[in-house]
């Protein structure tokens, strides 16, 4: 997260991530918001969900959750029930062939509660997520990203994004007029492609325990 960004503006981000956790059933730790958006102390995650709480956008649960954003959960209110799931298409590895072909090429779907004025008019899909680059995150492999389809991104934002013919997830960066592909992992190396196609922003992310 750019220390450049205004409160309120990062405040928002941490709620959209938040909610899209909880509506998907998997609420994050307060740890992983804090590696989300790169604050280097925890307590600086847990200030903005307090204040989230205080401001009625989320509420404490109940039970002993000390330390764990599992301990926070949405208004009743602001969970639109009656919104049906989208099903995005789950594609394993995006190489040569696009997005396009790997949507007609399929593994399965995923079903994904989304809410607000753009819900329906999002087109999602799913990627099953290989190695550790971006384990500082909190995705790893084997993990589930639901991603947005969209062209563009903002700078933090987590995208897949083509490069040499192959979709890698990275955070979005820009530096002196060039894209860069953030790895959150310091085993791994940027990468400054002189070519890139976004394919999208990843707005979830899904752990299955076997």
């Amino acid at each position: 997260m750019s220390p450049k960004t205004p409160p309120g503006e990062t405040r928002e981000q941490i709620y959209q991530f938040m909610r899209d956790r909880l509506l998907a059933g998997k609420p994050p730790t307060v740890r992983e918001v804090q590696a989300r958006f790169g604050f280097k102390a925890v307590q600086t995650a847990q200030a903005h969900l307090e204040q989230l709480v205080a401001e009625g956008r989320l509420e404490k649960s109940l039970g002993d959750y000390k330390g764990h954003a599992r301990g926070y959960s949405l208004p009743v209110s602001s969970v639109d029930h009656s919104s049906p799931p989208v099903f995005a298409p789950l594609l394993g590895a995006i190489q040569a062939g696009g997005l396009a072909e790997a949507i007609e090429d399929r593994e399965g779907v995923v079903p994904v509660v989304r809410s607000g004025r753009r819900a329906g008019s999002e087109k999602l899909f799913a990627l099953r997520v290989r190695g550790e680059s971006m384990r500082d995150a909190g995705i790893l492999p084997g993990d589930v990203v639901i991603v947005r389809v969209q062209n563009t991104a903002n700078a933090g934002d987590i995208v897949v994004a083509m490069v040499d013919e192959e979709a890698t997830v990275k955070t979005f960066k820009m530096r002196r007029g060039r894209v860069v592909l953030q790895p959150e992992n310091p085993a791994f190396e940027e990468i400054v492609p002189d070519h890139v196609e976004i394919l999208g922003k990843v707005i979830e992310v899904r752990r299955y325990i076997d």
